[in-house]
């Protein structure tokens, strides 16, 4: 079985929470309250500013020209059409892209980016590609999961999030990213193949983790 197949099955027992979880659902039937998207919003946003840095990263490690232009691809699209989705939802909320970048980090994204930056600082190639894919490839799942299910009135406000993240541009990201860790991984050994699992399993926790927080809108508490 290929690294990524199986990191996927190692994942699964946290992917059927995360698509349980009241926020996703609330994302695919439009229920979910204006109030709690718009902390996600600000809290994604200042994820992603980490998740820049974290491809920057890797791109500075790649040690071949197809691996560095794939990276500086995946930031080049962060930084523009992810974000922008974002600064455009933000403008429905009456917020100027200035007010999302003073967003404080809740103590969830502190430790989720903490994890990524670490990860890539001091990981190889194949350990950053296995803690960004939890965060891309749910995505990509649960958007298409999402458009499937047809549950979204067409007036819903987060119709627009659901097609970024379902789109065929999307899901050709996350397949590279499955294909470059496959490519890495091939003949890895048991100790790393364990290692890759911690990092998976690790950037899926933080996925439900980040949803939980949205949902309940969990500040710093002093």
């Amino acid at each position: 079985m290929a690294t990524s197949a199986w990191l996927w099955q190692e994942a699964q027992p946290i992917f059927a929470r995360i698509l349980d979880h009241p926020f996703v659902r609330g994302l695919g039937d439009g229920s979910l309250p204006r109030e709690k998207f718009r902390f996600y919003l600000c809290q994604d946003y200042v994820y992603l500013i980490a998740y820049c840095r974290v491809f920057a990263l890797a791109a500075a490690k790649a040690d071949d020209l197809e691996t560095m232009r794939m990276f500086s691809t995946l930031l080049e699209e962060t930084l523009h059409t992810e974000m922008d989705i974002h600064r455009q939802y933000a403008a429905r909320f009456g917020m100027a892209p200035e007010e999302l970048e003073r967003t404080e980090p809740a103590p969830v994204t502190v430790s989720y980016t903490s994890f990524l930056l670490k990860t890539a600082y001091a990981g190889t190639i194949a350990d950053i590609l296995a803690a960004v894919l939890s965060c891309q490839w749910s995505y990509h799942e649960i958007a298409l999961r999402l458009k499937a299910a047809g549950n979204s009135p067409a007036d819903s406000p987060y119709n627009a999030w659901i097609d970024a993240y379902a789109s065929d541009e999307f899901g050709r990201l996350v397949r590279w990213l499955r294909d470059k860790l496959d490519a890495l991984t091939a003949h890895a050994s048991e100790a790393e193949k364990a290692r890759l699992r911690d990092l998976f399993v690790t950037g899926f926790r933080f996925e439900y983790l980040f949803w939980e927080m949205a949902w309940q809108e969990a500040r710093w508490p002093l």
